[in-house]
């Protein structure tokens, strides 16, 4: 492949500076374009000793992270054109379905007994499992019914005007954040593109680069030698072309990085494979999710599922015996501290009531009581500042990469992280683009570092090198793979080099 113009005068000792890594689609996804910085003599990467570890690890990190951009990139630009339409859908879904959410506000606030009434009236074939008051003035009461009119997984929301009882309409229902039918096919479409289980393959494979494109995208950002710190932070002044592309794709790859590193680390929670290895590692060290119990009697009791895209609601028997109805339970969870806005479980079969703060604003407030039916007593209290610091900290991250931590800003951080990781994920294909050979005319992309690089590093840092990526790769079984089919790959791709090399010799020498 024919180096252009652009590379001709820059020396070739220089291994970074003789490569077109930095122009690839790795630095869409990180902060760092790894770059063979051959446009300018000041634009090379900081000096360092032979023998030191970064000279011996960077030349490694840049190939990882051409290669893996490669990989992850389109993934990453269908994750995030997806994430940014979820994180606007909060809005769009007051605008879209007002009637069913909104109402005058009247004088009196009526029982909740009657409005659930009044939806069980309209929908005489569904079963009410939840009921979440209305939170504020001018807002309707959510009954929740397991109906036939949905699909399994999600709930049927009856929107009751909780002034007059008069039934605003109804939509199906879906997670524990209430998702609604726009929010719910967004939701859908970022997890798994609406292809089920081949689908998901998808999510959990972007979640599992995503994290380590961005992390060694910043060592290699860093790492640059620039002529001041403001260059570190901000895009450079005076530029063109494609250093101007990396000098925007690095400092708004480094504002990126944390909330990247954060929506892979959450991601992960919600995968198939590795997120079964987190909820496992999660359970050992003490940080599972506690719930609290509505068990009566000794009957057994089913536990709360995992809180996010893969929530809903099912049908459970009808209890039998005396009840106090939902609105004495609501007193009894307020005598307990639980209050403001909350959801209420109604009784099943061997269960009481289930009365939980959904809150999750700052300050956050999900606390939640289990409430005998029979005489409204407490039979369980769970406080929020009872839960494992590592339990909290799911919590905390997931309502965040879901867009209801704290509510709108939220939304707009999320919706912000998105326009970023689009803008970088373009930045990164155009410096590929850029670094093509162009004096011979043809269709050719920007090449990675030369392999063997790794050789160079000691075996003192290889080993513990390639223990840890051992480590990570079964942890987290799709970058595990991936990485393993990328060796494969580029062991075939050299084996091919190298013999059209020696072929190429010979035929010069035989003439």
């Amino acid at each position: 492949m024919a180096i252009d113009d652009r590379t001709a005068a820059v020396p070739a000792e220089d291994p970074a500076a003789t490569t077109p890594a930095e122009a690839t689609p790795a630095r869409a996804a990180s902060p760092e374009a790894t770059s063979p910085e051959a446009t300018s003599p000041e634009a090379a990467p900081a000096p360092t000793s032979t023998g030191s570890t970064w000279s011996a690890l960077r030349p490694l990190f840049l190939r990882v992270h051409f290669y893996a951009g490669l990989l992850i990139a389109p993934l990453l630009l269908i994750a995030a054109t997806s994430g940014l339409l979820y994180a606007l859908s909060f809005q769009a879904e007051r605008i879209l379905y007002g009637h069913e959410l909104r109402v005058p506000v009247g004088d009196t606030v009526l029982p909740l007994s009657q409005q659930v009434d009044a939806a069980r009236r309209a929908h005489p074939d569904g079963t009410v499992t939840a009921v979440w008051p209305s939170p504020e003035d001018g807002a309707t009461t959510r009954v929740l019914m397991s109906s036939p009119a949905v699909e399994e997984g999600k709930s049927l929301a009856v929107f009751v005007d909780p002034y007059t009882a008069e039934v605003r309409g109804d939509l199906p229902s879906y997670g524990s954040s209430g998702a609604l039918p726009l929010r719910t096919w967004l939701s859908e479409f970022h997890a798994d593109l609406r292809l089920g289980e081949l689908g998901r393959h998808y999510s959990e494979m972007a979640a599992s680069w995503m994290w380590l494109v961005a992390l060694g995208g910043l060592a290699l950002w860093i790492g640059r030698r620039r002529a001041t710190r403001r260059a570190l932070f901000l895009p450079e002044r005076g530029l063109t072309s494609r250093r101007r592309t990396l000098s925007w794709h690095g400092s708004v790859g480094l504002w990126a990085v944390t909330g990247l590193v954060i929506l892979s680390a959450t991601g992960l929670t919600w995968s198939r494979y590795a997120g079964e290895n987190i909820d496992v590692l999660q359970t050992r060290l003490g940080g599972a999710t506690p719930t609290v119990s509505a068990t009566l009697d000794g009957a057994a009791g089913a536990d709360a599922g995992h809180e996010g895209h893969g929530s809903g609601h099912h049908t459970a028997p009808a209890p039998t015996g005396p009840d106090i109805g939902i609105d004495q339970a609501v007193e009894a969870a307020r005598g307990a501290g639980v209050a403001g806005r909350i959801a209420v479980t109604l009784p099943a079969e061997g269960t009481g009531y289930v009365v939980k703060e959904t809150d999750t604003q700052y300050p956050v407030h999900l606390d939640s009581v289990a409430i005998d039916p029979a005489d409204g007593a407490v039979i369980d209290e769970l406080r929020f500042a009872d839960y494992p610091l590592l339990a909290k900290l799911t919590r905390f991250g997931i309502d965040a990469h879901m867009g209801v931590l704290f509510g709108l800003v939220n939304q707009l951080l999320l919706a912000a992280l998105m326009v970023g990781l689009i803008a970088l994920v373009v930045w990164g294909y155009r410096m590929w683009w850029l670094r093509r050979p162009t004096k011979e005319r043809r269709l050719s992309a920007g090449r990675p570092v030369a392999r063997g690089a790794w050789r160079k590093a000691p075996v003192t840092l290889l080993l513990p090198l390639a223990a840890v990526t051992a480590l990570v790769g079964w942890f987290v079984p799709m970058l595990g793979i991936s990485l393993l089919a990328f060796l494969a790959v580029d062991v075939v791709l050299g084996r091919v080099a190298m013999a059209r090399t020696h072929r190429a010799a010979r035929e010069a020498s035989a003439r």
